[in-house]
């Protein structure tokens, strides 16, 4: 079963997935390997991630390895419909399209679970939320699953303090692999990427007022500076701000910042980092983004209680006029802006994440009916394995250190 939009646009989608293939190497390597021996036989698998080319790449991998999947896109935003439509077409149980009502993304992850899944693949935890809450009927199959981004990570923990996780995931947004680079590089390039589709705004010479410095507020500010933006940084952790600072970039209050600020651009995980006092303060023409995962660091209730009417002026790009005659424009409804108004992040980055979900999800296969409910970090040894398979396919070698390092590295004995 599937629900989609259109079912034309699949020959558009494969091509797309095609080219997504030839630039995951280290998932294509994972697939050709599990798919001989079809290490997930007969295990039932849900997921509610970004139906991007990149994703459908993870979901074919995990078919080939003898999975049955469902699935559903985790941001009404998101969905690339041509991709949705591949995947349908290759018979793929997968409810998503762009555009969705609270409602009816919610009636998707509904559809998924379903098919009685063992281990579920979530970003943003919607997913894991929806068991444990509505579809409790749903626990007695699940054995694990994995979570895929900041956000979600910081939600499971809270249930598990809260002892309310009833099955074991494993945070592979944590894994260096995937925060160290999907987070970094990946949001850096494809918000900006969003940003400049949606507006074709020049950033070099301008104020852009970044919320948040941890691994994904770093790349979006690392690569406006290197397209000649000004880059001030806003935090509420005095060790990050101190690292902006020390990183080159200027820190202040987003109060200060407001007034100055020419594009402004959350990345924080929290909510309310824009709210009436910050929008009050803004310049005429300010550009309002959001990488965070959900539609609540920019507060668009205050906006719209703001303004006197508003406008689509170009595609993802709403301009809201205030009382006294200022524009403000809200990109992607406040919503992610590299998934709303670009395609995601690059293959060759999320080439590693998802190798980090295909290999939790075997893991979990093996291993989850022994595992306690809880939140799991990834090995250190599948980190490297992951890094070092990305090297491999990248022709890069590199040192390995001699017994002897390897004593003086884990032993005392050795002084000046």
């Amino acid at each position: 079963m599937a629900k989609i939009l259109d079912p034309s646009l699949a020959k558009q989608g494969r091509l797309k997935i095609e080219l997504a293939q030839a630039s995951m190497p280290v998932l294509m390597k994972l697939r050709e390997t599990h798919s001989r021996s079809k290490t997930l036989d007969g295990v039932r698998i849900t997921g509610c991630l970004h139906v991007t080319k990149e994703t459908a790449v993870l979901v074919e991998t995990l078919k080939a390895a003898g999975a049955t999947v469902a699935w559903s896109g985790c941001n009404p935003l998101s969905t690339q419909d041509d991709i949705a439509a591949a995947l349908a077409a290759e018979g793929i149980d997968i409810y998503a399209w762009r555009g969705l009502s609270s409602e009816e993304y919610y009636w998707c992850i509904e559809q998924t679970l379903k098919i009685k899944p063992q281990l579920t693949l979530d970003d943003g935890a919607d997913l894991i939320f929806t068991v444990h809450t509505k579809h409790t009927e749903y626990l007695a199959d699940l054995q694990g699953g994995t979570e895929e981004t900041t956000t979600g990570v910081h939600r499971i923990r809270a249930m598990a303090k809260d002892g309310k996780l009833r099955y074991p995931i494993i945070a592979v947004n944590d894994a260096a692999t995937k925060s160290s680079f999907d987070n970094v590089y990946g949001t850096g390039q494809s918000a900006l990427d969003g940003i400049i589709r949606a507006t074709n705004v020049l950033l070099s010479g301008k104020n852009v007022v970044v919320g948040g410095y941890g691994h994904c507020g770093t790349g979006i500010s690392s690569r406006a500076r290197g397209l000649g933006a000004n880059v001030i940084v806003t935090e509420v952790d005095p060790i990050k701000a101190l690292q902006a600072r020390m990183d080159g970039y200027s820190v202040m209050t987003m109060s200060e910042a407001a007034r100055i600020g020419d594009i402004f651009v959350t990345a924080t995980g929290c909510k309310n980092v824009i709210t009436k006092d910050h929008l009050n303060l803004m310049k005429n023409g300010a550009i309002l983004s959001n990488a965070g995962h959900f539609n609540v660091e920019v507060s668009v209730e205050d906006l719209e209680s703001l303004s006197t009417s508003k406008r689509e002026v170009r595609p993802n790009n709403m301009e809201y006029t205030l009382a006294d005659g200022r524009r403000l424009y809200l990109l992607g409804e406040g919503r992610l802006v590299n998934l709303a108004a670009a395609e995601g992040h690059p293959s060759e980055v999320m080439d590693m994440s998802f190798a980090n979900q295909f290999l939790s999800i075997v893991r979990l296969a093996k291993e989850a009916k022994a595992m306690r409910p809880d939140v799991y970090e990834i090995s250190k040894e599948q980190d490297q394995q992951v890094a070092r398979l990305k090297l491999e396919s990248m022709g890069i070698s590199i040192d390995g250190l001699s017994s002897e390092q390897e004593r003086y590295l884990t032993g005392w004995e050795e002084g000046t």
